[in-house]
């Protein structure tokens, strides 16, 4: 599978990022394009992820910058869980173990086919202190050894003005339940 983006595409991306930082300056007040664009540039394997995270309909925008890394964070900001990545269960061995109506996918494999981590509970409650985010769907979040081990999982959303923290069975699917991502740049 092709994981590099023409000059074209690259160029394309790049602009439609460039529009939505410009346009939600509020998630990332002291934050330069130029330099972020650089560091895209630099990095295509990186913009081959975000065109995923974007195919999808995730929405990516830069949260925040890791000074102790050097890296910028994007995350899908789509107001709620990308579209594309919907009716999917938690991990591999949740999708292996339904033997009947078997969801296509799961949210850990698309993550690590796209390359990016799917947030965790700390993330996903950052997120929302830039917005409201899964008013009407659901996210998956990283789900801790112990909980997943005994079967389960958890997702997250928005509802009441809190941010909520669920459990579910790990081979469970809805048509409103995908997954957030985060890319490192």
């Amino acid at each position: 599978m092709k994981k590099q983006l023409t000059a074209n595409e690259q160029e394309e991306l790049l602009s439609i990022l460039e529009k939505r930082f410009e346009k939600n300056k509020n998630r990332h007040e002291d934050l330069d394009w130029a330099k972020i664009e650089a560091k895209l540039k630099a990095n295509p394997e990186k913009l081959w992820s975000l065109e995923q995270m974007e195919r999808t309909e995730g929405e990516p925008d830069v949260v925040g910058y890791d000074k102790k890394t050097d890296e910028y964070l994007f995350v899908d900001c789509s107001t709620e869980s990308p579209k594309g990545r919907r009716s999917i269960c938690y991990d591999h061995e949740a999708l292996e173990k339904r033997k009947e109506h078997k969801p296509a996918d799961s949210a850990i494999n698309m993550a690590q086919e796209m390359g990016i981590e799917i947030l965790n509970e700390e993330q996903y409650k950052e997120l929302h202190k830039l917005g409201k985010f899964d008013a009407k769907t659901s996210s998956w979040i990283l789900t801790p050894p112990e909980i997943r081990k005994l079967g389960g999982a958890i997702f997250s959303d928005f509802r009441y003005n809190t941010v909520f923290v669920y459990h579910n069975g790990a081979d469970s699917y809805y048509a409103a339940r995908g997954f957030r991502g985060l890319l490192r740049v």
